[in-house]
């Protein structure tokens, strides 16, 4: 069957021809006869009420008027989507689908999940709002529960609403406890697109024309593109170069994802963490692990990405996952060095809102409950081994990359080359949407399916029933 899938798919690169959008859903019935079987989805036991709401044509038009023209929306007929329950969504007609990208990286318990659900409602039920300014049990039970899934002495907990905000109060943090204003961060990272967070993001695609100083961008240690290939130490000594050569010596903090998730999955090279923070520790600064799309079981082999290289961080940063698609985000610290916002008044009107925070417990409480990081691991590892096998097969597929259920597949038209395959990507992500599987896309040249469900995606989802058999179907188009 996979040798179907790619076959079909991966012929395109030969013939240098594409079939035209027109050849959609409906049209791929006629497959029957060539014994092909439509894909469906695994049994699922809910339905949504029918839907009443506007068209998806009446909110695009409303979004025009009324919404910001720099906002974007996958695929030529965009998704109106107005259900969801754990892995699945459903669109205006009630048409279910498998939801691979987790709305990027963010659900992680699954849609709705009941007691996520449960827990919100019954907080917003008794308290919706009141500040820091008082007394509440919900943001000192969920920051105790955050801590205890930290390693060292990582146990002081600053609540944002968001990763951009998390991350642009962990720079701040940095260049106050050690005095100095330079920051490090890797090429093709993302961390943000507040000021000083796009200064640390390292894609031209996601930066503005405004003063990002102070910040200094490290080779990337990327494995498959880099120049050192898998080699992190060698990458790691132009982190000592630039502190040698662009700055007094001395820097405030580096920053980084264990797995660059926009930067298209890419994991970074064994060994690298270790020694790059080996030389911020030697010149005085702090080390930010960024974890807003690797953290919270996502990986599978840990419970945040950095662990995977065997460091602990001075600060961490999270969001996304955190509170299942509920607007949370949180730095996490040592107190010695959270003190430092004791020189001044700090405060976060919504940080630690009651709802969002109790929102936040029952994601840990899920995790914990139904396995989610072991279910990311054994599902994350069987499906990159699947999508390995067809690499091992076909040309057009460059590498298969990631841990758990944070996967990319980055697609090109020349493995020596490594060009990237832009209008392909672009053509499957469509007419993947047809056959009832979502994914994301993203890395500099936007060739990069990024696969980030639910944790609650199981083998079936992730196997021959539908992720792979609608593949199947699809790339017998090509033909």
């Amino acid at each position: 069957m996979q040798g179907f899938i790619a076959k079909r798919l991966f012929s395109a690169r030969n013939s240098n021809s594409l079939p035209t959008p027109a050849r959609c859903f409906s049209q791929l019935a006629q497959k029957k006869k060539n014994d092909l079987l439509i894909p469906r989805l695994p049994p699922f036991d809910y339905s949504p009420p029918p839907y009443t709401g506007p068209s998806a044509d009446d909110i695009m038009a409303k979004r025009k008027q009324f919404l910001s023209p720099s906002f974007f929306h996958f695929y030529e007929n965009p998704l109106n989507v107005v259900d969801g329950r754990m892995q699945y969504l459903f669109d205006e007609n009630g048409r279910r689908y498998l939801d691979a990208f987790g709305g990027i990286a963010t659900v992680s318990c699954g849609h709705c999940h009941p007691d996520v659900v449960e827990s919100i409602v019954n907080q917003i039920k008794r308290l919706q709002h009141t500040s820091i300014l008082y007394l509440n049990h919900v943001i000192a039970d969920f920051a105790e529960a955050l801590a205890s899934k930290m390693p060292g002495n990582l146990k002081v907990v600053f609540f944002t609403n968001s990763g951009t905000e998390a991350n642009e109060l962990a720079m701040m943090i940095a260049r106050l406890y050690t005095g100095y204003n330079d920051i490090i961060s890797l090429r093709n990272g993302y961390h943000g697109n507040a000021a000083g967070t796009m200064g640390a993001t390292a894609q031209s695609i996601w930066k503005f024309n405004i003063t990002q100083s102070g910040v200094h961008h490290a080779l990337n240690p990327d494995p498959y593109r880099g120049v050192f290939g898998s080699d992190g130490e060698k990458y790691a000594k132009d982190v000592q170069d630039i502190i040698d050569f662009g700055t007094t010596g001395h820097v405030a903090g580096f920053i980084s994802e264990a797995i660059q998730g926009v930067g298209g999955i890419v994991e970074l090279a064994p060994g690298y963490l270790p020694a790059a923070y080996k030389s911020i520790k030697k010149a005085g600064g702090l080390c930010i692990a960024d974890e807003v799309q690797a953290g919270f079981a996502r990986t599978g082999s840990h419970f945040w990405g950095f662990e995977a290289q065997d460091v602990v961080p001075d600060i961490v940063t999270m969001a996304k996952g955190i509170g299942n698609g509920i607007p949370l985000g949180a730095v996490v610290t040592t107190p010695e060095i959270a003190e430092v916002l004791t020189c001044r008044s700090y405060f976060n009107t919504f940080g630690g809102n009651p709802v969002c925070t109790a929102a936040g417990l029952a994601v840990l409480k899920v995790i914990e409950k139904e396995n989610l990081q072991e279910n990311s691991l054994v599902v994350g590892s069987y499906l990159k081994d699947r999508l390995i096998e067809l690499k091992d097969k076909y040309e057009i597929i460059g590498d298969v990359r990631g841990r758990g259920l944070l996967l990319g597949v980055e697609l090109v038209t020349d493995r020596r080359q490594k060009t990237p395959a832009k209008s392909e990507t672009l053509h499957v992500m469509e007419q993947m949407k047809e056959m009832g599987v979502l994914i994301g896309k993203g890395g500099f040249y936007g060739n990069v399916f990024r696969i980030t469900p639910p944790l609650c995606f199981t083998k079936e989802d992730a196997g021959t029933s539908h992720f792979f058999s609608s593949t199947d179907y699809l790339t017998n188009m090509y033909i």
